[in-house]
Formats: C-alpha cells, structure tokens, sequence
C-alpha cells in the first residue's frame, strides 16, 4: 500500500541503495553483504521473498560495473536462487535489470538485479483487476528466513 500510495516516486530523497548498507540488516532489509555487492529484499515485492541484489557503487548501468562486481552480482544471484527454493519451496524465478527510467527502472541511478521468486499457482485474478498483488509474509519474516537460510563462506 505505501507503494500505491507513493504514487509514482515512491518515498524517498536519496538513493536507498546507497542507504540500506548503512544501516543494520534488519532496518536495511539486508539478507546478505558481499565485497563489491549485497543482498537485500525489495521494498515494494512483486512476490514474496523479492531479493535485489546490488553493488555497494551507485552505477547506473551493467556495462558500468567492473568485473569482478559483475561476478560478484552473478554469484549472490544463484545464492538467492538456491536459499529462495530451500525457503520457500518457489517452482521457478523471474531475473531482470531495468535499466533506465524508460525501460522501468523505479530506481534508475543504482544497478539491481531482481530475483522473484515464482510458484505454479501464484498468479490470480489481483494483479489484474486490482493492480496489487497479496503478500502473505510481513518482510521482517521473509527477510529473517533468508537470512538464515543464506549459506556463511
């Protein structure tokens, strides 16, 4: 709801890629922190257990990032990957970058990678007719579970 109630800047006067490594895990929504890239869940999930996946640089773009932030990134990605299936049992994923307001981007200056997870029944009629989707976990839940979850190098 904070999301729709935004309206379309949603809440916020600085980049909260950049903020969320400042604060602890739980207020930042961090499940994990790599050198060059983190872990965190989405703000405004189309599903439950949403994870970004972020260089710690404000870069706009993928071609921007140096190569081992894009190993880095790539990395935490199939980590997400396999702690979302053991978490929440998920059947598949949707992975993206938009990049660009134009392209959809609702954070265009800061690179994220998406990771959604996706189940065989999770499509309804919400999305559709009420432009909204249900969550059934609060994000202090879902954030705990993966975190937990996520494997300690």
């Amino acid at each position: 709801m904070a999301y729709i109630q935004a309206g379309p800047e949603p809440l916020r006067d600085e980049c909260p890629f950049c903020a969320a490594p400042g604060k602890t895990d739980a207020d930042g929504l961090i499940v994990a922190r790599g050198r060059t890239a983190f872990v965190l869940l989405n703000l405004f999930p189309y599903n439950s257990g949403h994870l970004l996946v972020c260089p710690y640089r404000h870069i706009a773009t993928y071609d921007l990032a140096t190569a081992e932030e894009v190993a880095e990134i790539g990395a935490l990605t199939q980590t997400a990957m396999r702690v979302l299936r053991e978490v929440s049992r998920c059947d598949g994923f949707n992975l993206g970058m938009n990049q660009g307001a134009v392209a959809g981007a609702g954070v265009d200056g800061h690179l994220h990678q998406h990771v959604v997870p996706r189940w065989a029944t999770d499509a309804n009629f919400f999305p559709i007719i009420a432009k909204t989707k249900a969550l059934p976990q609060l994000l202090g839940e879902v954030r705990e579970a993966v975190a937990a979850a996520w494997p300690s190098d």
